[in-house]
């Protein structure tokens, strides 16, 4: 019998291996809640306060119009982190909520409506158990929240499905699969292969306790696909955008030295069929 993953590493650890699927989840909702501060200073400015962006590559809801219509309808947001991108969405008529695991998170988003005078609803939940009843939602969406940082994505694909009604859009981001295969490293010397690209281990970090801190999860194309169609949805698109000429800010692995001939992120599109 295959014995189950470990719960402790060795201290410090970083790198790629098997742990326990719900400590990996708990771990990661404790890094976003832990370090939420901190990774809104370095990236706050680029994601703004009230603006929808779906990628490093910069690409706006205002310009891709992925959601479609949204004034007067409701939406969900997965994953909000500090909710840039649900305020957008109220400004443009919609009837939004904002989720997200983090506690850390959620109070730099009260922080922030405080200051502005603006009112976003904010809630505590994990987004494999969504606390709305069936059918609440006209759309649903994440840009970089959640998928990546459970082990069991197809549980928040069939709890979005849950909430959507009949016909409901839910399109999220994510990084592009094919970046797993890279080192973190958005310069030239980060284009070199170094890992299998069906290697799904998660990258992991540890404490110096051994203790996981961090877990983040890497699906192929062919895996979120199929997760999607298991929950019932209908994929209608899936953009892999290019790294668009003059745009120069760095962000982790993503820059325009690699993001010109590497994608750096999936957007997919679906319906509730």
């Amino acid at each position: 019998m295959t014995p189950p993953p470990p719960d402790r590493l060795p201290a410090d650890w970083v790198g790629f291996r098997e742990i326990d699927p719900e400590v990996g989840a708990r771990a990661s909702a404790s890094w976003w809640d832990a370090n939420a501060a901190e990774y809104l200073a370095e990236h706050g400015d680029f994601l703004g306060e009230d603006e929808f962006l779906w990628c490093p590559e910069g690409l706006r809801e205002s310009e891709l119009h992925l959601l479609g219509e949204v004034a007067g309808r409701r939406a969900l947001e997965v994953g909000a982190g500090s909710a840039p991108c649900s305020r957008w969405l109220a400004a443009q008529g919609a009837l939004v909520v904002a989720t997200d695991v983090a506690p850390g998170m959620l109070a730099a988003g009260r922080e922030i409506d405080s200051r502005r005078g603006s009112r976003t609803p904010l809630v505590a939940a994990d987004a494999r158990s969504l606390p709305f009843a069936d059918e609440s939602f006209d759309l649903a969406f994440t840009s970089f929240g959640a998928l990546p940082f459970v082990p069991d994505a197809e549980r928040v694909h069939r709890e979005v499905a849950r909430v959507l009604r009949p016909g409901g859009r839910w399109v999220f981001s994510v990084t592009h699969p094919v970046r797993w295969m890279f080192p973190d490293d958005p310069s030239a010397e980060g284009m070199t292969v170094q890992r299998s690209y069906f290697d799904r281990r998660p990258y992991v970090e540890a404490d110096p306790s051994g203790v996981p801190s961090y877990a983040e999860y890497h699906r192929t194309l062919g895996d979120h696909v199929r997760e999607l169609l298991g929950a019932g949805f209908v994929l209608e698109d899936l953009l892999e955008p290019e790294w668009p000429e003059g745009h120069e800010r760095v962000w982790g692995g993503w820059g325009p030295v690699r993001g010109r001939f590497v994608p750096g992120t999936a957007i997919f599109v679906a319906r509730l069929a």
